[in-house]
């Protein structure tokens, strides 16, 4: 309707919502309706009414194809913030049906940056950035592509934004890949400017389609001094695929990313892979270093594959004792008769436990541990509970708790270490040696027991534990000795309680391993600064390019100066120990020291990255391995490598990692009085 501008008129009620281009408004008698232009659907029009209820209906409305939900959302946004005076525009019931306000709009950029605002509201459709930002989306979060197929999601999307054009699984798994080769890109171009080395581990996961794969990641200390980890390879092995092919598989990876040069260490999960396919990988990479021997190419196994390892042998060894635990405990909680009278007994029996009876997760192995100490807690009134209900046969003999509570004592340890190593996603070399040493005392104690139960048990432990010792233990040692809390002395301590009068022998292959691995890279700094520096080097030339006459004078005092010069090695195990506080940051030290031990802090940087566990902090307790999902195991494998490579290095880049905890091991919720 027209508005009149002469002020003697009476002014008829304006129709000021934009809504109203949307419906026409009918009266019949005393009522009034809004019909939708585009369906034809008869809603209230009356004034008392309002118009959210037409605004909802538009947003809804299927047949309104064309229309940009923004519109709405514009005009919702100015009321609200009364930025926008309406008063000026004037509306006539006879404009045409497509005629609408249009709102501003603004174009989206490539690439937003991380904490930029984006006004949605005022923005222009975009269906290629959308396409984008839905793969991007499916990459980051691993939901399957058939997402895109589901018909909630479509209703979803459809309602938020009619214009969407649902493209086929193929046309979104293309731009997944899209993704994959812009971030592969800008990962090679990160890892060939690292001032420092690589360390390299190597996972093997598997699938419910009994299908394995090889998992390769790089570990390192960038020029922050802040440890990082990206997965580099996920790669399906077919049913063809033979151990000893590993190293060929490796090595056509390391010389894809061509990082062969810059390797410094290889972890593996499992201690019982072959030393063959090991050397045989050093070997190939040294033939390119040749001031690297294949002993300065570290060989590490993962601790916590290893204990894991050792776990199982003591389950398995409790095997039947466990399952009397958990037949005990159901038949305590079968009914709230046999409960009260078990309450009942545990009073009369002096225990006042806040702990209550709860069944293990066999496959998480710390919930077994907890059920046996609280199982052992309630020993006495387990015994009492035989002598009054017949029913009950599942009780343990007195042996039986014994070796219990032997056992529990072993994994009390255990999990207590577990914690540690998995207290950060990516923790520093140096927090291992102690640990691992403490592991080695106890076990040295256990197999030395007279008991006929306990004392295989506890032999087949150590003999796994020593394997992993024997490849492993110069690698801890050295991370030891640069943390400035500790240096030699750590070493000189623990290794008295483990070998005794012999310990000093132990002791000078330590003291010798870390000075020939610091010749080694004193070698390469002097190689940097005559202009001929291995791949990989970190001290930056002194060269200025133009002719030096005295270049034979500096060679000159450098010789005649050797004998009487410390080394950065020597500076740093001479000087005091650093005091110990919780509040202690290794890389830190380190990065605030480098000026002061410029070949040692290169170093410190390379064997303070080398990951001395492969294992998840979210799977440190699980006995099932690395189990990929379903929804990724059943694609081909180049889209699968693209989806899990893909979504750690963005997971990497936003800090948007596993949403369970990082501080501490996955919790386990217990009953509690």
């Amino acid at each position: 309707m027209e508005v009149s501008n002469d002020s003697g008129t009476k002014k008829p009620k304006r129709l000021t919502s934009v809504v109203w281009n949307h419906f026409e408004r009918i009266r019949k008698a005393d009522i009034c309706y809004a019909v939708c232009l585009h369906c034809n659907k008869r809603l209230s029009g009356s004034s008392n009414s309002g118009t959210t209820h037409l605004r909802n209906h538009l947003m809804r409305c299927l047949k309104r194809s064309n229309f940009d939900v923004s519109q709405l959302l514009t005009v919702k946004r100015r009321k609200k913030d009364n930025t926008v005076s309406l008063a000026n525009i004037s509306f006539d019931e006879g404009q045409r049906k497509e005629e609408f306000i249009k709102p501003a709009f603004v174009k989206f950029e490539q690439e937003h940056k991380k904490d930029e605002i984006i006004n949605f509201v005022s923005s222009k459709f975009d269906q290629d950035r959308s396409q984008h930002d839905l793969a991007r989306m499916i990459i980051l979060h691993g939901y399957p592509l058939t997402l895109v197929e589901q018909v909630g999601f479509k209703v979803f999307v459809k309602n938020l934004q009619p214009l969407f054009e649902f493209l086929p699984n193929s046309n979104l798994e293309v731009s997944c890949i899209e993704i994959y080769r812009r971030e592969k890109e800008k990962v090679s171009e990160m890892i060939s400017k690292l001032c420092g080395r690589i360390n390299l581990s190597i996972e093997m996961w598997s699938s419910a389609e009994n299908t394995s794969f090889l998992c390769l990641s790089v570990h390192y200390i960038d020029e922050k001094w802040t440890l990082q980890k990206k997965i580099l390879n996920f790669l399906t092995l077919d049913s063809s695929y033979t151990e000893d092919l590993l190293p060929e598989v490796i090595i056509k990876c390391l010389d894809e990313w061509d990082i062969d040069c810059k390797l410094f260490a290889l972890t593996l999960d499992d201690c019982s892979v072959d030393d063959d396919i090991t050397l045989r990988i050093k070997e190939r990479v040294s033939e390119k270093r040749p001031f690297f021997s294949t002993r300065q190419i570290l060989d590490v196994r993962s601790a916590a594959h290893l204990i894991i390892s050792i776990v199982q042998d003591a389950m398995d060894a409790l095997h039947d004792l466990i399952q009397k635990i958990r037949e005990s405990i159901r038949y305590v909680k079968s009914s709230q008769e046999v409960q009260g009278k078990f309450n009942e007994i545990s009073q009369r029996a002096g225990i006042n436990s806040p702990k209550f009876l709860s069944l293990d997760n066999p496959l998480q192995w710390n919930s077994t541990y907890i059920m046996l100490e609280t199982a052992l807690e309630y020993r006495g009134a387990f015994s009492l509970l035989q002598e009054h209900d017949l029913s009950y046969t599942s009780n343990l003999s007195d042996e039986e708790w014994e070796w219990a509570n032997s056992v529990a004592g072993y994994l009390k340890l255990l999990v207590e270490i577990m914690n540690i190593f998995s207290s950060n996603r990516f923790p520093t070399a140096n927090i291992f040696f102690p640990e691992i040493c403490d592991i080695h005392i106890q076990l040295i104690d256990w197999s030395r027991s007279s008991d006929n139960f306990l004392s295989p048990m506890a032999l087949k432990m150590k003999a796994k534990f020593d394997k992993y010792w024997s490849k492993c233990s110069l690698a801890l040692a050295l991370a030891a000795v640069l943390d400035p809390r500790f240096k030699m002395k750590l070493v000189e301590y623990y290794y008295s309680l483990i070998y005794g009068s012999t310990a000093l022998d132990h002791i000078k292959e330590v003291s010798d391993g870390i000075k020939e691995l610091f010749n080694a890279y004193s070698i390469c700094s002097t190689m940097v600064d005559q202009g001929s520096a291995l791949p990989g080097s970190s001290l930056p030339s002194t060269s200025t390019g133009a002719r030096d006459r005295l270049k034979g004078f500096d060679r000159f005092l450098e010789t005649s100066q050797s004998q009487s010069m410390t080394s950065d090695l020597d500076k740093y195990l001479e000087e005091p120990i650093f005091p110990r506080n919780s509040e202690f940051s290794i890389l830190n030290w380190w990065k605030v020291h480098m000026p002061r031990y410029p070949i040692l802090s290169m170093m410190a940087r390379d064997v303070l990255g080398t990951p001395m566990t492969t294992l998840a902090p979210e799977l440190a307790f699980n006995t099932g391995g690395r189990v990929l999902d379903s929804s990724r195991s059943l694609l081909n494998p180049d889209t699968r490598e693209a989806l899990v490579c893909a979504q750690d290095w963005i997971r990497n880049e936003s800090g948007d990692f596993n949403p369970t905890p990082l501080h501490s091991a996955p919790p386990l919720l217990l009953e509690s009085s």
